[in-house]
């Protein structure tokens, strides 16, 4: 059967999405390509999360990333919906039982990006400037480069942090530069972190593609639409969080690279969420990774090198 038999064979596919502005371009950037590929007839159905809704309070303390998909899979669940699109690295590294990951596309910029209406870089700031992140990856690697720096939560969509960036709440704040890039906000991006300095968060750049489990048919159409690069490497990374328990409440980064003569090299980053000054500690390895099996090993590996 080709994908176009099997796409009229599954119908009509309605996504599940936040509704914020990034999270809505995610799903009509996945909506149009489904339309275009396979012909397949396919809505948006818009729903705000409690992660959204919660915006007083750091993730690690309410529930975690978790909290941006469980409204998602519920209309799944209750068949509202076929598809859920989401930010790769806001999935849980453990998919609740009855779900699935079927596909990953081909990743953005997966760098941090440097953010500031007056500074150029993290250099430039003055001693004891003010910096806005709520993620503890990005903390203990802030800290790591300059321990002068005062760290200030900042939570709310892309845009609500820029307009308290804008309000003059910080002096700096630290994004995805893949955000920024596919809501036409490259012009935001001060300057990039490279990978020594600031290294991603497991999946950062990605979207991921989430079914029920028991759904074989889209399973099987939307398998053939990954992007095996990214499908494999993101495997490896979330291996490392999978392996070491990761969540919010971890400082762990861990990302993934195709060498020139095709391996994959994995870096990964773990912080102490309780001694945000303490050095986080690296490890990284590079192998032949062919398949699925061996690019989840590697990430385990990387895991144990971690723990020490």
């Amino acid at each position: 059967m080709t994908a176009l038999q099997a796409a009229a064979d599954i119908g009509s596919v309605v996504i599940a999405t936040r509704e914020s502005r990034l999270a809505m371009w995610q799903a009509e950037h996945v909506r149009d390509a489904l339309r275009s590929r396979f012909g397949l007839a396919v809505d948006l159905l818009g729903m705000t999360t409690r992660g959204d809704q919660i915006l007083d309070r750091a993730l690690s303390k309410v529930g975690g990333k978790g909290l941006f998909v469980k409204e998602l899979e519920t209309a799944l669940e209750e068949g509202r919906a076929r598809l859920a699109v989401h930010s790769l690295k806001d999935v849980p590294m453990e998919m609740p039982e009855g779900f699935s990951l079927v596909a990953v596309w081909e990743r953005e910029d997966p760098r941090d990006a440097f953010v500031s209406p007056r500074y150029q870089r993290l250099a430039d700031l003055p001693q004891g400037a003010v910096v806005g992140t709520s993620s503890l990856r990005r903390v203990v690697q802030l800290l790591a480069l300059r321990p002068d720096l005062r760290i200030e939560p900042l939570r709310g969509n892309l845009d609500t942090r820029l307009r308290k960036l804008d309000e003059g709440q910080y002096d700096a704040i630290v994004l995805a530069a893949a955000g920024l890039m596919r809501l036409g906000l490259a012009a935001r991006i001060r300057s990039r972190f490279d990978r020594t300095q600031m290294l991603p968060a497991a999946g950062q750049g990605a979207l991921g593609l989430e079914i029920r489990s028991d759904d074989q048919a889209l399973a099987g159409l939307l398998a053939g639409t990954r992007h095996r690069p990214t499908w494999l490497a993101t495997l490896a990374e979330r291996a490392v969080s999978r392996t070491l328990g990761g969540s919010c409440s971890m400082p762990l980064a861990a990302h993934a690279t195709w060498t020139a003569d095709g391996q994959l090299e994995l870096a990964g980053l773990l912080g102490d969420a309780d001694e945000p000054l303490r050095p986080p500690r690296r490890a990284g390895e590079t192998a032949a990774v062919a398949d699925e099996g061996s690019a989840e090993a590697l990430g385990q590996r990387v895991a144990e090198a971690l723990q020490g």
